[in-house]
């Protein structure tokens, strides 16, 4: 299990920070496009070993096991990705997973949404340097394809112990402009000690992210830049808010969130508290949003809480001072190609008027900057998952510590 070399320290791997931006522009859910899902109540959560266990049925299943009982479970099947996680194997499964989708057997669609609360994904999304569009095609949603490389094959698997496990995959992929990219990436993830807080208890792992450019041509902003992108999916409760507290100091101009990815979220939905810095974003998995901050406004954490779950999830991830370049993902020709969000939290709902929510999920998402690599160089991008669960009057330290906001803040 890694020791971390203080309570909230961040590993000192490499680069970080986000999801694309899609400002204004009538993008796809990032993961909500699968044609059929399953959401359950949250009071009908399965438990972890339950999850397991529907998992198993479909392909191998590797759990880490912490001496506190806690468990993650892992899939080189579904490329390497975190499924979902617990406090022990009868705890409540704390990632979102999809099984219709994955009863179904079904490969190669659109977007092969399988669930799970760590996906490896490389952005940007569209623009003239994005990867989910092929060469020349407009921006429209008809064309939008998630790369084979990132959702169709097993990954190699060639460590796995009860405390980590790394994954190996090898790809090509080709952005809109017709750039090349072969990559080699590595995730490694192990379990993270859990802060101790009284009458709490906890599950905590970290996803070490590596691409390594195998090409023969360095990359650079003219031909596109790759970012990492990872992407958590989580089983809401009806209270379950996201909080992303923000740097209230930034450039003249800069915005703090950009909330109209799918429409401008509503007001009632999304709480900005400009003058102590932090917003409350409402993630039920019944209205469907998304929200994003830009590297000038975005701190290197951002994390939820349910009351009625009595759990507080945080996430840490690298942000790297000074002023890298971030991908953009808006659907149209950029003026701007790498000035795009660097957190992001999406909320699933009914994709239109009388239609059922695509899965009932939330998501707290992040990614690295562009990779400028030459042949043979390498960008790291950390993402670190807390998940307490605990009375209030435990949690809140927590909450104070690690977010910088009181519990009661995010509840009002």
């Amino acid at each position: 299990m890694t020791r971390l070399p203080g309570l909230f320290v961040l590993a000192a791997a490499g680069a970080s920070c986000a999801g694309p931006d899609h400002t204004n522009v009538p993008s796809p859910p990032t993961t909500s496009t699968s044609p059929v899902s399953s959401a359950a109540p949250a009071a009908l959560a399965p438990s972890f070993s339950d999850d397991v266990a529907f998992l198993s049925k479909y392909g191998a299943v590797h759990v880490l096991e912490a001496p506190s009982g806690a468990r993650v479970a892992l899939s080189a099947k579904y490329q390497g990705r975190v499924m979902t996680s617990a406090i022990d194997p009868s705890g409540k499964s704390f990632g979102w997973i999809n099984r219709d989708y994955i009863a179904s057997g079904k490969t190669g669609t659109q977007f092969d949404n399988y669930g799970g609360e760590d996906r490896f994904w490389l952005g940007p999304e569209a623009g003239q340097y994005g990867l989910y569009f092929a060469p020349g095609k407009p921006f429209a949603f008809e064309g939008w394809q998630v790369p084979a490389a990132l959702q169709e094959g097993a990954w190699e698997m060639p460590e796995a112990t009860p405390s980590r496990a790394v994954f190996k995959k090898k790809m090509t992929l080709t952005n809109w402009s017709g750039t090349s990219f072969t990559v080699a990436v590595e995730r490694t993830v192990s379990l993270v000690d859990v802060p101790a807080a009284d009458g709490v208890r906890g599950v905590a792992f970290e996803t070490v992210n590596r691409i390594v450019n195998e090409g023969k041509a360095p990359w650079k902003r003219d031909g596109g830049l790759l970012s990492i992108w990872i992407l958590a999916m989580y089983a809401p409760s009806p209270d379950s808010r996201v909080v992303a507290p923000f740097e209230t100091a930034a450039p003249a101009g800069a915005p703090i969130v950009n909330d109209a990815y799918f429409g401008k979220v509503a007001p009632s939905r999304l709480a900005v508290h400009e003058d102590r810095g932090f917003l409350v974003f409402t993630a039920d998995g019944k209205e469907r949003g998304k929200i994003g901050l830009g590297p000038a406004r975005a701190k290197p954490t951002l994390g939820s809480y349910s009351a009625q779950a009595k759990l507080l999830t945080v996430v840490q991830y690298d942000k790297p001072k000074g002023a890298p370049p971030y991908v953009n993902s808006m659907w149209e020709q950029q003026k701007a190609p790498y000035a795009g969000d660097v957190v992001n939290s999406y909320n699933d709902g009914p994709p239109a008027p009388g239609k059922p929510p695509l899965g009932g999920f939330y998501e707290l998402e992040t990614s690295s900057p562009g990779a400028e690599l030459a042949p043979g160089q390498s960008l790291v991008h950390t993402h670190r998952t807390f998940h307490f669960v605990g009375e209030a009057s435990g949690l809140e330290p927590l909450a104070k510590k690690m977010l910088g906001v009181s519990l009661a803040d995010i509840t009002k």
